[in-house]
């Protein structure tokens, strides 16, 4: 009984913890696109501007992956390190799937920022033409 209270505080703890967190780490958007919007964009882009737009979509997306990546590492350290759920049970379940979260997301979030990079650089060239 003891025990799954001490689970239960840090879990509602550690949820608005990393709630809280995740709010103000989050860029806030300029211009939201829908995917139908970045998709006509990207098939018609070629202005500066336009890729920039593009750019910038990927950009905020990417922040906000790597964001995401970063609170799934915190409760992933905070699970192996909370003796109530350190056991091997939990570190199959709950700690892997942290962990695996936080490296997928990262990788998604690296990916992304490619996709800005190209696209601002496409921004460039379109301007020095």
């Amino acid at each position: 009984m003891k025990r799954t209270f001490v689970f239960l505080s840090l879990a509602a703890i550690l949820t608005f913890a990393t709630a809280a967190q995740a709010q103000t780490a989050r860029q806030p958007k300029a211009e939201a696109l829908n995917s139908k919007q970045l998709t006509a964009l990207i098939s018609t882009a070629k202005t500066p501007a336009e890729h920039q737009r593009i750019a910038d979509y990927y950009q905020a997306k990417s922040q906000d992956l790597l964001a995401q990546s970063i609170e799934h590492a915190q409760m992933a350290e905070t699970f192996r390190n909370n003796p109530a759920t350190n056991s091997s049970k939990a570190e199959k379940g709950t700690v892997d799937h942290c962990a695996y979260l936080a490296q997928s997301l990262k990788a998604r979030s690296l990916k992304l920022e490619a996709l800005a990079q190209t696209h601002e650089q496409m921004a460039k060239d379109a301007g020095q033409k």
